[in-house]
């Protein structure tokens, strides 16, 4: 039997492109969600959460918690502070920085999100027994681990955006 994984003959073999398929293909509820019925993106529902989770945040913290690099985080916060789902508080102590929280809106627009994206999670995960979901978890943590391993063991080269050849 051929194994896939351990043996990518093609590029729909690697892992990433896999997951990536997956993420497509699971995370497309989602994006309905977000857009058709919340009228958020699925960039400011990671905000959202984020805050939802965390509470008070500078702006960098919340980079680093919603896994987003801080350009398309500051997008986001100032769309979310337009539509007055999230406050920015400049901070005294240093004017250059701002601590962001939820606003009654936001934390209502998380409450009646966040159960419908348990469904969907429930729905996607469904397909699984207990033993497998649990097995998952375990396999996904030591993968982020390793690839938190390998993201500080080499100096990969810095992309080039922007910059024509």
């Amino acid at each position: 039997m051929y194994h896939h994984l351990e043996h990518p003959r093609v590029i729909g073999d690697l892992l990433l492109y896999r997951i990536n398929r997956l993420l497509s293909a699971g995370g497309a509820p989602i994006i309905r969600l977000c857009e058709g019925r919340f009228g958020i993106t699925r960039r400011e529902w990671r905000v959202l959460a984020a805050l939802a989770q965390y509470k008070n945040l500078l702006s960098s913290e919340l980079a680093d918690c919603a896994q987003l690099d801080r350009s398309r985080t500051s997008k986001a916060i100032t769309t979310l502070v337009q539509k007055k789902l999230l406050q920015r508080k400049i901070l005294s102590s240093d004017r250059r920085k701002a601590q962001l929280a939820l606003t009654e809106s936001g934390y209502a627009l998380y409450d009646g999100m966040f159960p419908q994206v348990l469904k969907i999670h429930a729905e996607l995960i469904g397909g699984l027994t207990a033993a497998e979901v649990m097995q998952l978890d375990m396999l996904l943590e030591k993968l982020q681990e390793q690839a938190e391993i390998m993201q500080l063991a080499h100096d990969w080269p810095k992309a080039n955006r922007g910059r024509h050849a």
